[in-house]
């Protein structure tokens, strides 16, 4: 029966507040289960991936602490492009860039961290083993964490898109470290950061989401890097999520018992993700009629929402996307789509 079980429970705290999510059985294979987003403890077979990601996880949380606090040195740049000749004023920006970049750095550092995170959670979830219904029945606490990476990733790039301030700090200190070579002029306090760095830092952050971007890479890669695994085990297992977390969404009995916007947002954000990854891996995409996310249904559950919260979310399959303006897509979908 496609029937969702009654009587369950949805309780919620804070951030990431999903507890118990049901899902019909997307493939079929018979009974209906609980995803378990907030609760779910790893079972003996799943704790060393388990506790590989949760340390990824927890500097996450810094992460997001720290790029929600950058103020960025607008003000002291601003002096000092207008004061070239005035040599106190530009130590003054240098002083005020130098220990910023380093947090970029860091979150950059930690884009290959999550990268990896992904790389063991999709080695675990697309086994031939099971279907992706299964893996995510029977690894919930991996399935839990799956959905925090998802969460994270598009968290941070609504931050960062809303802030330009990093763009801009970032190349003044190319520039500064530039003219110190130039000058021969020592660049000691800017070293941690060495050109290679620098221009790998400067690819990520001109994307308008450079960790989605990171991820979708990673999930391409992974798929051609694992031939033996057939590419429908890691779509299922994307357009599976996708699915949970719409029906989650979209029924009101569920969403009545959300404590908090904040809940919405984490589906939000897990939808929107999943189905950018599918999009990069699924040779047809996610858009076209045959693939299995119903995204009519995704982007109206999308669009239902107030626009502030969303706006940086429907940007990101309008921007970040690799088969929306394909011909395959209709037209129906395009509009939907389209900027107010």
């Amino acid at each position: 029966s496609l029937q969702f079980l009654k009587g369950f429970k949805l309780c919620f705290g804070s951030m990431g507040n999903l507890i118990k999510v049901l899902t019909r059985d997307i493939d079929n294979n018979g009974g209906n289960f609980f995803l378990d987003f907030e609760n779910a403890q790893p079972s003996q077979s799943e704790t060393a991936v388990w506790e590989k990601v949760n340390q990824v996880l927890t500097e996450a949380r810094v992460i997001l602490d720290d790029l929600q606090a950058y103020r960025g040195a607008g003000e002291e740049i601003r002096q000092a492009i207008q004061s070239p000749g005035v040599e106190g004023v530009q130590e003054k920006a240098w002083s005020a860039v130098v220990p910023l970049v380093a947090k970029l750095k860091t979150f950059y550092e930690f884009s290959q961290k999550l990268e990896s995170s992904l790389r063991c959670l999709l080695d675990v979830l697309t086994t031939s083993a099971s279907t992706p219904t299964q893996h995510l029945e029977q690894k919930q606490a991996l399935a839990r964490q799956f959905a925090h990476i998802m969460h994270f990733t598009l968290r941070f790039d609504e931050l960062k898109m809303t802030n330009p301030a990093i763009q801009n700090d970032f190349s003044y200190y190319r520039r500064t470290i530039s003219r110190m070579r130039i000058n021969n002029l020592s660049a000691d306090a800017g070293n941690e950061v060495n050109n290679e760095l620098a221009n790998r830092m400067s690819l990520f952050y001109a994307s308008a989401t450079p960790m989605l971007k990171t991820l979708s890479d990673a999930t391409s890669k992974f798929v051609s890097d694992n031939p033996d695994v057939p590419i429908e085990n890691t779509t299922d297992c994307l357009s599976t999520m996708a699915s949970v977390c719409k029906v989650m969404l979209e029924t009101p009995e569920y969403r009545s018992r959300f404590a908090s916007e904040e809940t919405v947002l984490f589906c939000l954000r897990v939808m929107v993700g999943v189905i950018i990854l599918y999009d990069h891996v699924h040779p047809a995409g996610a858009f076209v009629k045959t693939s299995n996310i119903d995204m009519k249904g995704c982007i109206r559950v999308l669009k239902e929402q107030p626009p502030s919260s969303v706006e940086g979310l429907l940007n990101a399959l309008r921007y970040t996307t690799k088969h929306l303006n394909d011909e395959a897509t209709s037209k129906q979908i395009k509009n939907m789509l389209q900027p107010n």
